[in-house]
């Protein structure tokens, strides 16, 4: 089966050809390629985040942003007025002083009520329309090292260059429009990218829905297109019932199925226990849950059959799926998949596998708070 055909045809976006990929492993790597992207670029910085907590990485990133926006670059960012809540209002007028414009997304005092619980989860920085990261990072020290102990969390993020970063500008410029109502053609009006690798890649910004959202269907799609093995790496997994259907279809087909979820370092101890609703259905059906155990595991990455790879800001979970905006990334690379694996079976030797027989022992006060959470579990 022709994966990129089907997934162009299932979601109506085609993928771009000529890119480059470059995976950032954990804080050591991923931060100081986003802030010397941000102290190259010449015109223009557009980021948004969900999480921009305190710590020192806080810091330089703000002192970097002061100091381009000082220099003349046009400087945006986006930060989810829930997300971004605890961040600190140094930082705030540091930047604003400098020429940073800030907009908060979607403030929690507003009379569209209705709207709260709907977040802009993306992580998505561009630079001078040429370069482009995204994948699980957040602004905050948790995200610092080199996932060492539990104060170094486990994460993946991606630097892009080459046509796919117009699908992250654009995931960018949908926030930003929402926080401003304004957007600017001389600004927003990239250039034509040269290919800057070989890497076919599709980006799909997603957005809240009462029913099927687009990251509900890629993930479908990307899973019954499996024929050998499926790998989930993700910070909150909550399928649901139409999901757990294709699980065991694709265990009846005779596809393996590996998820890697994070054990006892969870930073939001309901979306474990959300998660811990499902294990019982899915052990059944023989998918193997593996527990990260070193720290928060915080990545998001699927993978299909050494074939397809799924990266992004999206969670395997109902936030994701239904409330959250988004901004996922399918590629089609040998290289790009085998590192990611490679990132997988390492992060396996740091995991413990859960057991149908030791499931089946938890306590009674674990299965009252399996209960307890059930009826909160979509809005997780």
């Amino acid at each position: 089966m022709d994966f990129q055909q089907t997934l162009e045809s299932v979601m109506g976006v085609p993928f771009t050809q000529g890119n480059r990929i470059d995976v950032l492993k954990n804080g050591n790597e991923i931060f100081p390629a986003m802030l010397d992207a941000i102290d190259g670029a010449q015109t223009t910085i557009g980021m948004v985040t969900y999480v921009y907590w305190r710590g020192e990485i806080a810091r330089r990133f703000a002192e970097k942003l002061a100091q381009k926006a000082r220099n003349g670059v046009n400087v945006r960012l986006i930060l989810d007025a829930f997300g971004a809540k605890p961040m600190s209002r140094k930082l705030i007028r540091l930047m604003r002083k400098n020429g940073v414009k800030i907009r908060w997304f979607r403030p929690l005092a507003r009379w569209k009520i209705w709207t709260l619980n709907n977040r802009t989860h993306r992580k998505v920085l561009v630079c001078d329309g040429k370069v482009a990261f995204t994948g699980g990072v957040g602004i905050a020290s948790e995200w610092e090292g080199d996932a060492r102990n539990p104060s170094e969390w486990r994460e993946t993020h991606f630097r892009i260059q080459g046509p796919a970063v117009f699908g992250l500008h654009s995931a960018f410029l949908e926030n930003w429009i929402e926080t401003d109502r304004a957007m600017d053609l001389s600004v927003d009006s990239l250039p034509r990218l040269p290919h800057a690798g070989a890497v076919p890649v599709q980006v799909l910004r997603t957005d809240p829905s009462v029913r099927w959202s687009d990251s509900f269907i890629l993930f479908s799609a990307l899973l019954l297109l499996a024929r050998r093995k499926v790998t989930i790496t993700t910070a909150y997994f909550d399928p649901d019932v139409p999901m757990l259907r294709i699980f065991k279809r694709l265990r009846q087909r005779g596809v393996e199925v590996k998820v890697l979820v994070p054990g006892r370092h969870i930073d939001v101890w309901v979306a474990k226990v959300a998660a811990e609703g499902n294990y019982d259905a899915l052990l059944d059906m023989d998918v193997e849950i593996w527990r990260y155990e070193r720290t928060m595991l915080h990545a998001k990455v699927i993978l299909i059959d050494d074939t397809v790879a799924c990266i992004g800001s999206a969670n395997f979970n109902q936030r994701s799926m239904r409330k959250d905006d988004e901004v996922i990334m399918v590629l089609i690379d040998p290289t790009t998949i085998s590192l990611l694996m490679d990132h997988f079976q390492e992060d396996l030797r740091y995991a413990k596998r859960l057991t149908q027989s030791n499931w089946k022992r938890r306590s009674a006060l674990q299965r009252m708070k399996e209960i307890l959470v059930e009826p909160f579990r979509h809005h997780i």
